[in-house]
């Protein structure tokens, strides 16, 4: 797999309007492309499957009832080269393997927050391993940090 290059295709799953708003901006603020955004995993499986997302920012509770794990695990079927993050206010939520998510972001989070996670997982996705600290609102996945050792 060759890594993506910037600006990464970022997917958001988020059935909060003005949540998925804001990331949307911060995220175009970071200058990458939002390919789409989701609120729930029949709005995931509408997407075309021609335009796999580099990253997907993923909400744990979803509308129509579907969770963050089930839109990860059709995202990994569909795209399995995504690199999938869990954007949410219940981090406990997550199995302790991730799912084979590549991390957390928690909410609530600062746009600064946010921000930084964004720049920390574009170094790490674009031209791993980062070469700056993680910051402490991105919390990777064992499986994906050992990728970056």
């Amino acid at each position: 797999m060759n890594p993506p290059k910037p600006p990464l295709s970022i997917l958001v799953v988020e059935d909060e309007f003005i949540i998925a708003m804001d990331i949307e901006m911060m995220i175009e603020d970071c200058g990458h492309r939002v390919l789409a955004t989701a609120a729930s995993l029949n709005a995931v499986k509408a997407l075309p499957v021609g335009d796999a997302p580099d990253v997907a920012l993923v909400d744990m509770q979803l509308a129509q009832g579907s969770t963050g794990l089930e839109v990860n695990a059709e995202i990994r079927s569909r795209w399995p080269e995504t690199i999938v993050v869990f954007v949410t206010a219940n981090p406990k939520k997550i199995p302790d393997d991730f799912a084979g998510a590549s991390g957390v972001i928690a909410k609530p989070f600062s746009s600064s927050g946010f921000v930084a996670a964004l720049k920390y997982l574009e170094e790490g996705v674009c031209d791993p391993p980062p070469v700056s600290s993680g910051p402490g609102s991105f919390v990777a996945s064992p499986a994906f940090a050992a990728q970056w050792g």
